[in-house]
């Protein structure tokens, strides 16, 4: 079971959309574990204070490292400590990765300006950012890295090939997904996919993979060729 331990002064906000679809059958069944820790519970004075004014001036107020520090020792043990902030590193799928192969996480969802710098080396925290973009805290970030790494556990996902063929899987963006009908509104599915030639479709998938990657995410695509320097990258066809 992958054990995720959430500390944030919202524990309300869990398990949130967690508590449905993929994420919630497989809490259900057993496959992962949720444990919310009020911040505040920590606070030692009787106003349950978690915050305080920044050293060297400044707007907002910063969380207390002794409270964070006392909430930390509560549950902390061999899991990888995560902290959510704007400034961390990119949150990507190799890191969901490494986390469904672990044993779960413990994740910190700062509030206010941010939270004293001491108590995150204290406790060797990754510092990770789901985007370049602010939120009012790391509430949503958390849920958002929640939800990447249990639909990766065995047994959450009903076809485990889903897993492999999505974006990000080998550095590509995904291919374009058709069903019925055949014909809507006048826009066809692409011939290929309807041909029953298995191997004309992987190529199909490729070419529109590497097409996609390469006007979206360029980031992407450049890391991409630099992996596959070596062998011959498939030609990037115009879009059907």
């Amino acid at each position: 079971m992958l054990c995720a331990s959430v500390l944030t002064l919202f524990p309300e906000m869990f398990p949130g959309p967690l508590a449905a679809s993929l994420a919630g059958r497989a809490r259900a069944r057993g496959l992962w574990s949720l444990q919310t820790v009020n911040i505040r519970d920590f606070a030692g004075d009787r106003h349950r204070t978690v915050d305080d004014t920044p050293f060297g001036g400044g707007p907002g107020m910063v969380m207390r490292p002794d409270v964070i520090d006392a909430a930390f020792a509560a549950v902390a043990d061999d899991r990888p400590r995560i902290f959510l902030t704007p400034r961390g590193r990119p949150f990507t799928q190799s890191h969901a990765q490494r986390y469904a192969a672990g044993p779960g996480l413990i994740l910190l969802c700062g509030r206010y300006e941010g939270v004293d710098q001491r108590v995150i080396d204290a406790w060797d925290c990754e510092e990770i950012s789901v985007g370049d973009y602010v939120l009012s805290g790391g509430e949503l970030p958390a849920l958002v890295v929640l939800d990447a790494v249990i639909r990766l556990l065995p047994g959450v996902m009903g076809d485990a090939d889903s897993a492999v063929e999505e974006s990000f899987a080998e550095s590509l963006l995904e291919y374009p997904h058709y069903t019925r009908p055949a014909d809507w509104q006048g826009r066809r599915v692409p011939d290929v996919l309807v041909s029953g030639n298995h191997a004309a479709v992987a190529a199909w998938r490729r070419a529109e993979a590497e097409r996609l990657t390469a006007e979206r995410r360029p980031d992407l695509w450049a890391a991409y060729r630099a992996r596959h320097a070596a062998a011959p990258v498939a030609s990037v066809p115009a879009a059907p």
